[in-house]
């Protein structure tokens, strides 16, 4: 099967020798680590199928990236951003790791990969060796670097993590999150730079008017056009349950307002399963 099974030391690369590193919280920044381009906090890296997107159901290998600028409240990978951990892997080795599946596909996420200088040696290092990259990028960092599909996840109001819905209670979060979450320079120059995709998680019908808002301030911003196929909404939910409680709802809405409706694969497949 696709998912790395429990005997794979790298399906959560973090394992016994995890750091936990809350100075990752900043973006951009340059770390002692990643100052020579050649080491990345690394939270997983396994093997499977791409779950959401233009690309649902390609096999790819994801690096998995520690560390985020922002703190959405239904963040399925907590242990990226909330309680950031990993392991520090050079380069190299994560090339390795990715050579020793069968897959022409590479996914690099988060987290927040942009936020790590590393990470443009490593989109490097890759395009020399010939793998088609995706990167899943919440768009408020632009990097040049090879990038065969920018996937930007804006972030709505609706992800700000409030004192209700803040899953470590506090709040203390959510000022800052609102005021990062949307860089519209910085998504324009991703739409016009790479082969482009904008993904909203949606949770409800309200957020469709805050989405058409982004997408008309991008779409002002950019040279090149941005199609509404381009413009994908995905149902928020990190389980079968959470799922099907709201992605009839989604694709709906994508249906009525002309959008492409993006499944979770990965969710309907191995439910939250991690290494999926």
């Amino acid at each position: 099967m696709p998912v790395n099974d429990d005997t794979d030391p790298l399906r959560n690369v973090a394992g016994d020798d995890t750091t936990r590193d809350t100075a990752s919280d900043d973006a951009p920044r340059d770390t002692a680590s990643d100052s020579a381009g050649e080491q990345l906090p690394v939270n997983e890296l396994f093997y499977s199928l791409q779950g959401e997107g233009k690309l649902a159901g390609v096999p790819s290998v994801f690096v998995r990236t520690s560390g985020c600028n922002l703190r959405c409240w239904f963040c399925d990978s907590y242990h990226t951003s909330w309680e950031p951990t990993h392991a520090q892997l050079s380069v190299d080795e994560i090339l390795a790791s990715v050579a020793d599946h069968d897959a022409d596909h590479v996914v690099v996420t988060g987290g927040e990969p942009m936020i790590h200088d590393g990470i443009v040696t490593l989109l490097e290092r890759l395009a020399d060796r010939g793998y088609h990259t995706t990167v899943e990028t919440n768009g408020t960092i632009y990097r040049d670097a090879p990038i065969d599909l920018a996937s930007v996840s804006p972030k709505l109001g609706s992800s700000t993590p409030t004192a209700d819905r803040d899953p470590k209670g506090d709040g203390e979060w959510a000022e800052r999150h609102e005021n990062d979450r949307i860089d519209i320079d910085a998504l324009a120059q991703l739409a016009d730079a790479y082969e482009s995709q904008l993904k909203f998680v949606v949770t409800g019908g309200d957020d469709l008017s805050e989405i058409e808002q982004i997408v008309d301030r991008v779409r002002a911003a950019a040279n090149d056009p941005i199609p509404d196929g381009d413009v994908l909404l995905m149902p928020e939910g990190t389980t079968r349950t959470e799922l099907d409680e709201t992605r009839q709802r989604v694709a709906e809405l994508a249906a009525e307002h002309g959008y492409r409706y993006t499944p979770r694969v990965h969710v309907d497949v191995w439910n939250d399963a991690p290494g999926t």
